[in-house]
């Protein structure tokens, strides 16, 4: 059965930037597989080298997580809508140091105008 995968903006470099992708499955995990056959460069981006997805990519059908349904077993009826998110993380450099924390007298702002650090009394 037809299925269509909406696909975010950071993974349509891997699906010729389309922003949606018509695949057969019977299952979530079907239809996801079917998505990286068409599109193979696609795979390493949702599938761990031991071939389970990934484990920041989310798949939604409707509002809700696959995660609170059955998985990639989740069946799918003709006409069924995927979105596939996957979360975002970041930080400064790796060392959990995001910066100034606005509000922390322990870690004053840098002033972006002078470079200069603020300390204490800021007036």
């Amino acid at each position: 059965m037809a299925v269509t995968i909406q696909i975010p903006t950071a993974l349509r470099n891997f699906t010729d930037r389309q922003d949606e992708v018509t695949v057969e499955g019977a299952t979530v995990g079907a239809a996801i597989a079917a998505l990286a056959e068409q599109y193979p460069d696609i795979r390493r981006h949702l599938y761990q080298d031991d071939n389970s997805l990934r484990s920041f990519i989310n798949i939604f059908i409707g509002d809700t997580n696959i995660k609170k349904l059955q998985g990639l077993d989740t069946p799918l009826s003709g006409g069924a809508v995927l979105m596939l998110v996957p979360a975002i993380a970041g930080g400064k450099d790796g060392t959990g140091d995001i910066g100034p924390v606005p509000g922390n007298p322990a870690r004053p702002p840098d002033n972006a105008a002078t470079g200069a650090k603020l300390t204490g009394d800021a007036r």
